[in-house]
This record gives C-alpha cells, sequence and structure tokens, in this order.
C-alpha cells in the first residue's frame, strides 16, 4: 500500500516539508484585497523571508529586484504602497550594506511578536556587524535573512570574537574566489554554516599579526580579478593564485 498524504489514525494532512512555513491566515487574505498585485507579491516575499519572532526583515532595494526579477525604481512603488496602506513599516539603512528594516505591521503579522529579538543592544550591534560584513564579501548569496540572524546570534552566544568570524569570512572568501576562477564551484556561499570549519581552525590557531590585512587587500584583489573574468567572459582554467603565500592556509 502506498503512504498516503493523511494520517491513517486522524485523517489529518501532513505537511511534505515541516519546516519553512508562514502562517497565511486572515491578514495574508486581507492583504490580497488591499494591495496591488505587484506591492502583495513583495510583501508575500518580505513575510516568507522575515524573522518570525519580530516580523522584520533586512534587505536592499537591489536583493528585491533581484528577488522578484524587477527593476528597483519599480520596487520602489512597491514599497511606497506597503507604506501608505499601512501593511509595512520601513527603516533606511545607514549605508548600502546595512540595507533597509522592513517590519510587517500588527495588523498583517500572524505571529505574536518576541520583546526582544536579541538579547542586549551588544547582541543586535554584534549581529549587524557579522551581516554586513558577509553581504560585503560579493561572493555571497545576498542574502540574510531569520535563518543567519539565529546563526549569528548563536555565535554570540558561544562568545566567538568578531574579529575570529571576519578572518573566517575573508579566508572562506579567498577560497570561493579561486574556485570561480579556476572553473569550480560555481555556487555562491549561501550561509553562515560554510565559515564553520574556518571559525573552529582560526580559534585553534589564530592568524599571525597582519594577515587580516593581507586577507582584505587579496579578497579585493579576487574580486577584481573575478569581475573581470565575467565582463570578459573568459573561464579561468586552473593552476591556482601565485600570488597566495601560503597554499595550506588559503586551501
Amino acid at each position: 500500500m502506498t503512504d498516503s498524504p493523511f494520517s491513517s489514525a486522524s485523517g489529518r494532512l501532513s505537511l511534505k516539508e515541516p519546516t519553512g512555513w508562514f502562517a497565511a491566515g486572515d491578514a495574508f487574505r486581507k492583504a490580497l484585497a488591499l494591495l496591488s498585485d505587484g506591492a502583495f507579491r513583495l510583501f508575500a516575499y518580505l513575510c516568507l523571508e522575515a524573522d518570525r519572532r519580530s516580523g522584520r526583515f533586512r534587505t536592499t532595494h537591489k536583493e528585491l529586484a533581484s528577488a522578484l526579477g524587477k527593476s528597483k525604481r519599480v520596487i520602489g512603488i512597491y514599497v511606497a504602497e506597503l507604506q501608505a496602506k499601512g501593511v509595512c513599516h520601513v527603516q533606511s539603512g545607514k549605508n548600502q550594506f546595512a540595507g533597509t528594516i522592513f517590519e510587517i505591521s500588527d495588523s498583517f503579522w500572524p505571529y505574536h511578536r518576541s520583546a526582544n529579538v536579541f538579547e542586549s543592544p551588544e547582541q543586535k550591534a554584534y549581529v549587524e556587524s557579522v551581516r554586513d560584513c558577509f553581504l560585503a564579501l560579493g561572493c555571497g548569496s545576498g542574502k540574510f535573512g531569520a535563518a543567519e540572524t539565529s546563526a549569528a546570534s548563536d555565535l554570540h552566544r558561544r562568545g566567538i570574537p568578531l574579529a575570529v568570524i571576519e578572518d573566517a569570512m575573508l579566508m572562506g572568501a579567498c577560497r570561493k574566489y579561486i574556485s570561480w576562477l579556476e572553473g569550480r564551484a560555481p555556487e555562491p556561499i549561501r550561509s553562515l554554516a560554510y565559515f564553520g570549519q574556518l571559525i573552529a581552525e582560526i580559534q585553534e590557531k589564530p592568524f599571525p599579526p597582519g594577515y587580516s590585512g593581507y586577507l582584505r587587500k587579496k579578497v579585493r584583489q579576487l574580486t577584481e580579478a573575478w569581475t573581470e573574468s565575467v565582463k570578459s567572459g573568459k573561464a579561468a582554467q586552473g593552476g591556482g593564485d601565485p600570488c597566495m603565500p601560503s597554499q595550506e592556509i588559503v586551501q
């Protein structure tokens, strides 16, 4: 007998995917009737990406434009509609990397909000620093949603210094760019989990003085090399990066 999507005991529906769901109830129907098609699509995307505890999602208009297949100008129109109709509160970021905070209004958010999403101002600043560093790498997915916010908060609770995380990200970015230039590993870095082993290695054996500065410079050089490679349509055929002083550390 084949498996049924219904529970034989209770007749209840069972989910194919147990996680990642959003409670789309009456508030969702209300937004559907209130918003234009494009603005509702943006609203739905924000709801799916927002932290369930806070109803907030930090992103940029560029990232939203890419995710929804629209121009930044059109995204701006949709955002203005969400604000004008009281569906979403918008707080612009301090710079291009900080992004914009979107917070779904209470009447359109189906979850009870946590009083304090972050345990302290220090944790909030820590998570924002991790986010800014991740998005500035240039070889990531361009997203830092609820899952990554939670992962960064966990790093804070574990007492991992920001300097260690930054070093791990720089090292990881170097490896990713080199793999791209050699024609390997086409996927971008999608989560903080990518840096987990590097964080452990750097904690056990910290970099020598000055190496962090070297990595920052190397990431810039590799970013430029990759950008030129993309523009020219050429793919590297291997051979590694002769400029890296320590093959053991980098690769």
